[in-house]
């Protein structure tokens, strides 16, 4: 799996409450999460939790005060603060509220956030009375006007044995904030998703209903995915248990019809739907309002079809035009493919991921899904077994390529793209060392550039996926998903070549793909 915060870097303060153990925790979720994470100890925060603790569950540098009077201490905090991604403090007492809004710096730490330009997150963390009282709350208030984002507290059980508001958030919701604040700068930000989840329920009387296996999970983590590439998510949830996703707008629902209704609500606005809930397609013609009775007869029930929420979706499309990309999804027990391929047609998809709820490890009620992912253009491709939150990440990648026009993008040198059309092919040197031909998505085209190609003459060769057939695969590497060719590439397939290269900063820009897809 794809860690969410890959590469992003993290400073995190730690001062001195009893709260300071959920830190090492902390730590540890968020290095799990891909961030490279570095630790800085106030005086007091080191009498509760050792440096030698976040060394081992952090990975990274852990500084205390000792460090500032060291041989780099001079410059030590400038270093600190300029050189990651977002300086987050967890726990953070009262008496440092009170030192970051009155801009006092008389440790490393507070030192250290007096310098930072990044995004601060403060994670409060002290008995109820020091949270209320006024002079903590103008602290928070001078801090929040400043753009410092204050996480919580939350209210529960306290240090002092009393309840009220003042527990630092749990880890994993700091983590969710974290996450999704780096994570809106992504190929999606700024764009609206709609995912539907879970199985709708239809009443048959007050007591009873009739619904399906569907537990959300496979949604709930489409949504996730969603943000994680930066998109704005709205997620029409059918009755579950599961958290949402922090950052989503989430929708309950309950039964198909008041699912079809907020799916239209939602789609105008929408770049994607993701149409992953398993709605009922009968409801019971004539619900009672009391309960029904037992009875020695025997009960028989009417039930009349539900609307067909994809068909109206396509119907919607070919009237406005939007939005551009519909996936649906295929649960099917027999015949899979055939139903899937039926499926897909006649609801006008982009895509859609057919999976076999008979498979003992997929489907309903497991953390894990197989599926076969078909294209409108009759690409097929068959994923193996993957976590579902992998299987969202996977699903939404695809789903972003075709948004992306389906354009995949190489970058080349001149000299070798002239040799590649003298011989009405292309077979660059990685094809033997590694076996496959790197490509981009038009998002991904800068990162490459810099990397491997900086101040070099460079061409773009425009490619549509729809063309490469099942030699294109999507494969891991560096945080990302990036579309591998495991065979030469034609000549003829290239729809266009573009001159690449930095502006006059050495900066690369996103290229702008050709216009429209070629005619195939």
């Amino acid at each position: 799996m794809i860690p969410p915060l890959y590469g992003k870097r993290v400073l995190l303060g730690v001062t001195g409450s009893v709260a300071a153990y959920k830190s090492a925790h902390l730590a540890s979720r968020l290095r799990q999460a891909g961030a490279q994470v570095t630790v800085v100890l106030t005086p007091a925060a080191e009498r509760f939790v050792s440096p030698l603790t976040f060394r081992a569950v952090a990975g990274g540098r852990v500084y205390t005060d000792a460090d500032l009077w060291g041989t780099e201490g001079h410059i030590l905090h400038i270093g600190l603060a300029q050189q990651v991604d977002v300086l987050l403090i967890a726990p953070c007492t009262a008496n440092t509220l009170a030192k970051l809004a009155h801009g006092q710096a008389d440790n490393l730490l507070t030192v250290t956030a007096l310098a930072a330009t990044c995004p601060v997150l403060v994670a409060p963390a002290m008995d109820g009375d020091m949270w209320t009282h006024p002079a903590t709350q103008a602290n928070v208030a001078r801090l929040e006007e400043r753009g410092v984002q204050v996480l919580g507290p939350d209210e529960g059980h306290l240090a002092s044995g009393l309840q009220g508001i003042g527990r630092m958030l749990e880890p994993e919701e700091i983590l969710a904030r974290v996450r999704y604040l780096l994570t809106r700068k992504r190929p999606l930000q700024g764009r609206r998703v709609l995912v539907t989840a879970g199985g709708t329920q239809e009443p048959l009387d007050p007591v009873r209903l009739l619904t399906n296996r569907s537990t959300g999970k496979q949604g709930f983590a489409l949504a996730q995915a969603a943000l994680d590439w930066g998109a704005e998510v709205t997620l029409i949830a059918a009755p579950t248990s599961l958290p949402t996703p922090h950052g989503a707008q989430r929708v309950d629902v309950r039964t198909a019809l008041e699912m079809r209704d907020a799916v239209f609500a939602h789609l105008n606005e929408a770049e994607m739907l993701f149409m992953s809930a398993a709605v009922a397609d009968y409801r019971p013609a004539h619900p009672s309002p009391h309960k029904i009775k037992k009875s020695t007869a025997d009960l028989t029930l009417t039930l009349t079809r539900n609307p067909d929420i994809l068909t109206e979706v396509a119907s919607y499309r070919r009237q406005k035009g939007h939005p551009p990309i519909v996936v649906g999804f295929a649960a099917e027990s027999q015949d899979l493919l055939a139903n899937a391929r039926e499926k897909l047609a006649r609801k006008a998809l982009d895509l859609i991921v057919a999976n076999d709820i008979s498979a003992a490890d997929a489907g309903f009620a497991v953390d894990t899904n197989r599926a076969t992912l078909l294209y409108a253009d009759g690409r097929q491709e068959a994923l193996p077994r993957l976590s579902k939150a992998e299987m969202g990440q996977a699903v939404v990648v695809r789903a972003l390529h075709l948004w992306q026009g389906g354009w995949l993008a190489h970058l080349v040198s001149p000299t070798a793209w002239e040799a590649a059309q003298a011989q009405d092919v292309y077979r660059p040197p990685s094809l033997d060392e590694v076996g496959f031909i790197h490509f981009s998505r038009p998002d991904q085209v800068p990162r490459v550039a810099q990397t491997f190609f900086a101040n070099r003459p460079l061409l773009l060769l425009w490619v549509q996926g729809a063309q490469l057939g099942t030699a294109l695969r999507w494969e891991e590497a560096d945080g990302d998903l990036f579309p591998h060719l495991y065979a030469p590439l034609p000549v003829e397939a290239v729809a266009a070549v573009t001159p690449y290269g930095p502006d006059e900063t050495g900066h690369y820009a996103p290229p702008k793909p050709p216009e429209q897809p070629p005619n195939t």
